[in-house]
């Protein structure tokens, strides 16, 4: 076998396969979060069908959240919107940052031209 054949049998493992999740598991923090942003899930450790399966699972809870919020009274508060599955081989997403108090009258006084 030459090393030609060897590099491709390994590069078509399935994804779950244990020497696929040894090479993702030996990746660093910077390699992980490349492929995640490359969109690859099937350099994740999940196969295709868990992936979809994830998939499904997040947009049924999508679908559960817009009904809860059309039948919601617009004086009720209403639910936060679901997190999705963490998926392997990605880092969960950042929060957005929130708006305190007096950042928030800082920007409305610089909208408002109170900086100037």
């Amino acid at each position: 076998m030459t090393w030609r054949q060897l590099r491709v049998l390994i590069q078509h493992l399935p994804p779950e396969s244990a020497t696929m999740t040894a090479l993702r598991n030996a990746m660093s923090d910077e390699e992980l979060a490349e492929q995640a942003e490359a969109g690859e899930p099937e350099k994740a450790r999940w196969s295709q069908l868990e992936q979809l399966t994830a998939l499904n699972a997040d947009l049924l809870k999508q679908v559960i959240y817009v009904l809860i919020c059309a039948n919601t009274d617009s004086k009720s508060k209403r639910p936060q919107p679901p997190e999705p599955i963490a998926r392997p081989g990605a880092k969960p997403r950042k929060s957005k940052p929130k708006l305190s108090d007096s950042s928030a009258e800082a920007l409305f006084q610089l909208i408002n031209g109170g900086a100037a």
